[in-house]
């Protein structure tokens, strides 16, 4: 059945207090309908209605409007995007730090949901970073009581500082996993806008370039690594993780093992990167 009416379900935080919101375009008949729900409560701040969000108001929201309007419930469900990763966690660098006066460190629910959602520790420590950053910039708030206008004042403040867009995205990202994620409300900072991503056009070498370099390599064993690199677009640790098996030369294929994305892929393999790794 398709309904030309939805309502949208997000997570808010009101007064401390987690709630259920539904955001939809107004009409007579939703309106009429909503009020059902009582007790709820309209939100001048978020400019939608909400409940408390408790197990029996979820099943009366999809009860209520069975049959009304569609219940859009992607931005409330949490979605796991939990990576294989076959590196040992390590955060003995958080346990050894010393504390600064009226330094906040992040809480440790925080590292232990980075463990769990299997983040690597590059990241981990990314993300760490970032997120004290944040919280000891409101060093007098309680990091539960901040909110939307809160984080647009501090990523505001990193504009102003000249902060590149990707240091203001991997903050946006450090401060959402800890709400969303820590706390259990996904895309609750759902409406915080992220800067353009900037589009920077590759340094690119001429075929010229790439033949003088690799007829320049001192022996056979370098010659292959950078017509690899070359021929066959291989990361420098997918050549380090590379296999005599990967080499596919019926084909003319190079089978790269958990490439980017910890995803397989095939690429090209040139005549004469076939003939020198033969060699």
């Amino acid at each position: 059945m398709k309904f030309n009416q939805h309502i949208t379900l997000k997570h808010l935080l009101i007064d401390n207090i987690r709630c259920i919101g539904l955001k939809f375009y107004a009409s007579k008949v939703l309106n009429a309908v909503i009020k059902e729900l009582e007790p709820i409560t309209w939100s001048d701040e978020f400019n939608m209605y909400y409940v408390t969000n408790t197990k029996n108001n979820l099943d009366r929201i999809y009860s209520l409007f069975r049959g009304v309007a569609w219940i859009n419930s992607k931005y409330f469900f949490q979605q796991s995007r939990s990576k294989q990763l076959t590196e040992i966690f390590d955060v003995s660098w958080f346990r050894r730090r010393v504390r600064a006066p009226n330094y906040r460190f992040c809480p440790e629910s925080y590292l232990q949901k980075l463990e769990l959602k299997k983040y690597s520790n590059s990241t981990v420590k990314s993300y760490v970073s970032s997120f004290e950053d944040f919280i000891n910039h409101y060093h007098d708030i309680v990091i539960d009581n901040l909110n939307e206008n809160d984080i647009r004042q501090y990523l505001q403040l990193l504009i102003q500082n000249n902060r590149s867009n990707s240091y203001i995205n991997q903050a946006i990202n450090s401060i959402k996993f800890y709400y969303e994620m820590v706390l259990g409300m996904p895309n609750r900072f759902y409406s915080i806008e992220r800067p353009k991503k900037e589009r920077k056009l590759p340094i690119v070498l001429s075929k010229e370039n790439v033949r003088k370099m690799i007829e320049n390599t001192n022996n056979i064993k370098h010659r292959c690594i950078v017509s690899l690199l070359y021929s066959a677009g291989l990361r420098r640790s997918e050549i380090l993780n590379l296999k005599l098996t990967d080499i596919d030369s019926s084909r003319m294929l190079v089978l790269v093992r958990n490439a980017k994305g910890k995803k397989d892929r095939y690429t090209l393999l040139s005549v004469k990167t076939l003939r020198d790794l033969r060699i």
